[in-house]
């Protein structure tokens, strides 16, 4: 296991998941939530997200054989959502991601879909194709731990960020998206066409 730990996967995993789970772009939802006085408790909310990202991240495997698909194929279906949440992160324009729904704010819509969405979840299930388990998971357990962070201390981050730093942090992490999507894409479609 130790030689199959490598701080670039690790970092490559954050980012990814960072990118899309987009809790920084997400902030103004969290304080929507909160001004219609729906209580979020961000230790449950990123521990349900936690829960749903490890059912379907050992369930892969038993999914993929249930529909015939191998890793690689997975791993290009995936790219194509990713490169769609990026050009949605970069035109401002929602495409696929939900909307908030009332009551239960810290499942709904805090834990899914706004941390553990589809995207998040594809990604996850993606990276399997080209990086080791113990680094995704490493990924994502401090993916979860900067959710948890940024939801427990809303406010001080929204008046130390401001609303344009946000903005921007958004976008340049969705041309970062956008471009990891087109690599897990090449990487992928290569596999495909000369197994």
């Amino acid at each position: 296991m130790l030689q199959q730990f490598n701080f670039v996967e690790i970092f490559s995993s954050f980012m990814m998941m960072f990118a899309i789970i987009d809790i920084l772009g997400s902030i103004p939802i969290f304080m929507s939530i909160r001004d219609k006085n729906q209580d979020i408790k961000p230790m449950y909310a990123c521990l349900t997200a936690l829960g749903l990202f490890l059912v379907f991240f050992f369930a892969g495997d038993a999914l993929f054989l249930l529909f015939g698909i191998n890793s690689a194929s997975f791993a290009v279906a995936g790219s194509l959502v990713l490169f769609i949440l990026a050009v949605e992160m970069v035109l401002g324009r929602d495409i696929i991601k939900n909307e908030p729904t009332g009551g239960g704010a810290s499942v709904v819509p805090v834990a899914f879909p706004l941390i553990a969405g589809p995207g998040a979840i594809t990604a996850l299930l993606s990276l399997r194709a080209d990086y080791a388990v113990v680094n995704i998971l490493s990924g994502l357990l401090l993916n979860i731990a900067l959710d948890y962070i940024v939801i427990r201390h809303i406010d001080r981050i929204q008046s130390l960020l401001g609303t344009n730093l946000i903005f921007i942090i958004r976008k340049f992490f969705g041309v970062i998206l956008l471009a990891m999507a087109i690599n897990m894409f090449v990487n992928n479609i290569l596999a495909i066409i000369h197994p």
